[in-house]
């Protein structure tokens, strides 16, 4: 199984996981011209993709669902909620409804679904496992439980960071929405997200990719100093720590 974040942030996300010649994606909310453009990159073709998963309805996850799974006549998967509170495919033959806790077998993979806290209608996060465990976590208020027992049980864990505590309070954002992103239904901050491994990850934990890093309230470097800080307190967890952004990654093996 391979990983690669197309995109991640407020601009759009988007992730590729692959396994032999099969893959899928977890949210487009990127254009479906950038999404093919950025797979040829890492020399990956749109036509291996079985599935879409999706978080929630927001629309740097879900902008280009529908063009390019009518394009590539790739089946839709998504929670009631999300389904029903948002436009997700003019094709309604290709969208699935999935439950929270519910495992899907799709390319080869197992794909399971769980509940995080978000202000969103039914949001959910993914594991993917097949020998390996993916889990990617991110547009979360807080660690939840099951939040928890996914970092817990991961070998490559994409975990959001979305922004420096300080930054967010002195930055430029009015003050309800401040309240919203720092509220336990917002987003993680480069603080608990390193919190949340420090005391949930175990030595099997080999990659962790930050993720939905902002624009406005964080810096990569600054992201990746305050978590990689926070992770070497714990002698037995070593991981390799990434960054994603706007632009692509490279595609990597969990």
């Amino acid at each position: 199984m391979k990983v690669a974040a197309l995109s991640s942030g407020s601009c759009g996300n988007c992730f590729y996981v692959s396994h032999n010649d099969s893959s899928i994606l977890v949210d487009i909310g990127i254009s479906c011209k950038q999404v093919v453009e950025r797979l040829a990159l890492l020399g990956e073709s749109a036509d291996k993709i079985k599935g879409i998963f999706v978080t929630h309805e927001h629309t740097d996850h879900i902008k280009g669902v529908d063009v390019f799974a009518r394009k590539f006549n790739v089946p839709i998967f998504a929670t009631k909620g999300t389904i029903n509170s948002c436009f997700l495919c003019s094709n309604e033959d290709l969208i699935n409804e999935i439950k929270s806790n519910e495992t899907l077998k799709v390319a080869g993979l197992n794909i399971e679904a769980f509940s995080k806290f978000h202000d969103a209608a039914d949001p959910v996060s993914y594991t993917i496992r097949n020998d390996k465990t993916l889990s990617i976590i991110t547009d979360i208020g807080h660690a939840c439980k099951n939040v928890v027992e996914n970092v817990n049980d991961s070998d490559f864990l994409i975990l959001e960071s979305n922004h420096d505590l300080r930054m967010l309070e002195n930055g430029p954002y009015p003050y309800f929405i401040k309240q919203r992103i720092g509220s336990d239904i917002g987003h993680l901050s480069n603080l608990h997200s390193g919190l949340c491994v420090l005391e949930h990850g175990t030595r099997k934990l080999k990659n962790i990719m930050l993720a939905h890093l902002s624009e406005i309230n964080n810096v990569p470097q600054l992201a990746f100093n305050t978590f990689s800080s926070l992770v070497k307190e714990r002698m037995d967890l070593k991981p390799n720590i990434l960054l994603s952004s706007r632009n692509p990654t490279s595609l990597i093996r969990v």
